[in-house]
């Protein structure tokens, strides 16, 4: 197994892709998949975007789409022109591309054989997904679950597709073709694994409690208690720096695994806290928090944000998997990057810093999917990782 990854910055998109191409000479010859990540600075010339390819680009399979920011050869360029391709050479590896629309989605109450048929993806072959979609045109949080349902345990990472304002302004590529709507994704399966990185930003503050009472999305009782009382208690014994945060930057996390004992970054699902009944007392919450789940409210910001990082990609470097990658794909929210760093490369420095100088891919995403607690979610503000690896 062989990864390579390329990035340009030239303003012409013939030429960022023909140098693209250029950089990922190898003599292992054609590679059997490539990703591709297009700014979207190039939108008037999106529809050109599969004829350049064919004419540059010999490849067993391709998908890609269009990011308000662009991933590759470990560099992370904002706000202007780049294309990024990473290539890998797989063999013995089942690569199966597909695109699917909004109206083929399965019942989530159908069987999970329906779902096997939509993608015509074996189970049994245990493969792993990198899904990109169109925000404005595909039920992602719905798919995901479903894909969870008829794919139990298969890791899932991706992204969707950024910085269009309008629906059918982005775009979305699946070997020779280009689709403005729905969901291109390709399955790996064969001598191939793909660990996954989640990282959500936060850190837990105050202490882990239990969700007693619960409707819809509203979090009506916290051990037994008004959670705006717990929350006015949490504030006023925070450090003054993080009552500041708490009242901007202040979430929820869901522990999602609840046989695993005491709880950990990477353990809770981050959602956001929406809004406050006063007269009640509840919490609305960006989810749908369960009775009997346990809760935890967490901080973000810029320091928090690399301390979370830095914590999971140690803990995933103390794992054998982490001394075998090959390669790996970046799905980072369009609210990380520059904007929350003020540097640019942060996360793709640190994570070459840790985990080693191995090719990286990518895009910035307008909501990035990935697993949490063994289950896949749609997520904000994260940094999802698939890393790769040889299996036997």
């Amino acid at each position: 197994m062989r990864w390579r990854s390329s990035l340009s910055e030239a303003s012409n998109l013939v030429r960022a892709i023909a140098e693209c191409v250029e950089q990922l000479d190898d003599p292992a010859g054609r590679p059997d998949l490539a990703l591709v990540f297009v700014s979207a600075a190039f939108r008037g010339q999106f529809s050109e975007l599969p004829a350049h390819l064919i004419r540059n680009l010999d490849v067993g399979h391709l998908i890609g789409c269009s990011g308000g920011g662009i991933i590759g050869n470990g560099h992370e360029v904002e706000h202007s022109p780049a294309v990024s391709i990473t290539a890998a050479w797989l063999p013995g590896v089942k690569v199966q591309t597909f695109q699917l629309q909004e109206m083929e989605v399965p019942d989530l109450d159908g069987a999970p054989e329906r779902w096997h048929e939509w993608l015509k993806v074996d189970p049994a072959d245990h493969p792993c997904f990198i899904l990109l979609a169109d925000p404005f045109s595909f039920p992602m949080e719905e798919t995901v679950l479903g894909l969870d349902y008829a794919y139990p345990g298969q890791p899932k990472v991706g992204g969707l597709a950024s910085d269009a304002a309008f629906p059918g302004g982005n775009a979305l590529l699946c070997d020779n073709f280009l689709i403005r709507t729905g969901l291109v994704g390709v399955a790996l399966s064969g001598p191939i694994a793909m660990d996954t990185v989640v990282a959500q930003g936060c850190r837990p503050v105050g202490q882990p409690m239990v969700v007693t009472g619960a409707e819809k999305n509203h979090v009506t009782q916290l051990d037994r208690t008004a959670p705006l009382e717990m929350l006015r208690q949490l504030v006023s014994q925070l450090p003054a720096r993080d009552r500041a945060l708490a009242g901007h930057s202040l979430f929820l996390g869901i522990q999602m695994d609840p046989f695993k004992q005491g709880c950990h970054r990477g353990d809770f699902l981050i959602r956001n806290l929406i809004g406050i009944d006063h007269k009640r007392g509840d919490l609305v919450v960006g989810a749908r928090p369960r009775v009997g789940q346990t809760v935890q409210f967490h901080l973000r910001d810029r320091e928090t944000s690399a301390e979370d990082l830095t914590e999971l990609l140690d803990r995933f470097c103390a794992t054998a998997p982490a001394q075998d990658a090959e390669g790996a794909l970046l799905f980072s929210c369009l609210g990380r990057g520059d904007y929350l760093y003020g540097e640019p490369d942060h996360d793709c420095k640190l994570f070459r810093r840790r985990v080693g100088d191995i090719p990286i891919g990518g895009f910035f995403c307008n909501g990035e999917i990935g697993p949490v607690g063994g289950t896949t979610y749609l997520h904000g503000y994260t940094s999802c990782f698939g890393v790769f690896r040889p299996s036997a």
